[in-house]
């Protein structure tokens, strides 16, 4: 069986490389009216997706963060060819001129951005991911190679499926999409075929992360994993705050870019039963400092305030009802803690000072840092990407909401009239 995943694994990959060329034939035009088509499709096959996603929802346990990351419902599937189509509407990020110059010999230099090439996406169980990766790689021109989990692996060959049939019937090549099988060995051939990969991206856990980049012969971009703070200053409005945390935490807990660590400002410790009660309707568990931990006890539910400390509790990724309640003394030191924690992912600060929050979006090493805002804006759909490959915390290539410009790269094209160097 290991030999028959390895054969299929090599297969794919193979195909996937070759049906570089035929891809890059493709016009914008075709390629916008391919994803138009997939949108379309997509909504007269939803109770086929949704039947097959409900066969994998019935292996997992509710409890499990990873539950609601599976789960496909009509509003879901709605959003997702709603971004497909906002997709095909966005100008094509293929051959445009990034610079160009005419040297003292006459020798003409532009820089044109291009594709990658064959980007391999390494995921858990979120099924959207399979739509959003295809219609990104599709448009900005290169071929994915799609490795899931075994969670989710109806859903996604279903979803794949679907597309392949769909783009095939317009003439184009239904390689430019492979859904490898959930094994562990094809992620190792995967990220180990450096000559026909020019990129992975692994999406989910800290421990998936660790394990690609510790083990990739083909670059990687970190993405997913994120340790998310909420710094309320001492001059935070109170109103808002308790807007922006609630928001933060409790919009979808079971995603990368919710609220995990709530920092105070010792002298708003009185305000903190205000800022914490709209959590206690969704049943928010609380881990709480000493100093916070008094004051949160005369108001905080009992069973949903437990006693705990930054040394313990300040690296957790909760993906759930939790959340850590610290206290410090200013920004400085809520700066020195995020930095320290250093998931570069999401960062917030609630303050009426412009050079408190100035100071944060200064020193605070994230990939995107917010003002009187919750981290849960940090979304490729929200920054206005159409949708996203995942959120690199990351500084070389890209950062934050990666988009249809951080899937391409740049050659140098250089035309002249016969001159030789000297």
């Amino acid at each position: 069986m290991e030999e028959d995943i390895k054969t299929i694994t090599l297969n794919k990959i193979q195909a996937a490389h070759d049906a570089i060329s035929d891809l890059n034939a493709l016009s914008s035009e075709q390629i916008n009216k391919a994803l138009r088509v997939v949108a379309s499709t997509i909504k007269k096959h939803k109770k086929e997706i949704i039947d097959a996603n409900a066969s994998d929802l019935q292996k997992m346990d509710k409890s499990d963060y990873r539950y609601d990351r599976l789960k496909l419902t009509n509003s879901r599937l709605d959003d997702i060819t709603s971004s497909i189509e906002s997709i095909a509407l966005l100008p094509s990020p293929i051959g445009n001129i990034l610079d160009w110059g005419v040297r003292s010999n006459g020798m003409v230099i532009r820089r044109v951005s291009v594709p990658l090439g064959v980007i391999g996406i390494i995921y858990e169980a979120r099924p959207n991911v399979t739509f959003d990766v295809f219609s990104l790689c599709f448009k900005s021109g290169n071929v994915c190679l799609l490795k899931g989990s075994k969670d989710a692996f109806n859903t996604n060959k279903v979803i794949v499926d679907i597309i392949k049939d769909t783009i095939s019937r317009q003439g184009i090549n239904p390689d430019v999409i492979e859904l490898l099988p959930p094994d562990h060995e094809a992620m190792n051939i995967l990220i180990t075929s450096a000559d026909k990969v020019d990129l992975v991206i692994p999406r989910g856990s800290s421990g998936l992360i660790q394990a690609v980049r510790n083990n990739s012969k083909v670059p990687v971009i970190e993405t997913g994993a994120g340790i998310c703070h909420t710094y309320f200053d001492k001059s935070g409005n109170v109103k808002i705050g308790a807007q922006i945390i609630n928001n933060g935490k409790t919009r979808r807990v079971s995603v990368c870019n919710a609220l995990d660590t709530l920092l105070i400002n010792e002298e708003r410790l009185n305000d903190l039963q205000n800022l914490c009660e709209p959590l206690i309707d969704s049943k928010v568990k609380l881990i709480a400092d000493s100093q916070a931990s008094e004051v949160l006890k005369q108001h905080y539910p009992n069973e949903l305030l437990q006693r705990g400390s930054v040394e313990q509790d300040a690296h957790t990724e909760y993906l759930s009802y939790a959340m850590n309640v610290f206290t410090v003394k200013d920004v400085a030191q809520a700066v020195k803690h995020i930095n320290t924690i250093a998931s570069r992912h999401s960062e917030s600060i609630i303050t009426e000072d412009a050079e408190a929050a100035a100071y944060f979006q200064k020193q605070v090493d994230a990939s995107c840092v917010y003002v009187n805002l919750p981290t849960s804006f940090t979304d490729g759909g929200q920054f206005g990407l159409g949708a996203e490959i995942g959120i690199s915390t990351q500084k070389l290539h890209a950062r934050g909401p990666m988009g249809l410009e951080a899937l391409t790269t740049y050659k140098w094209l250089v035309n002249g009239k016969g001159q030789i160097r000297e």
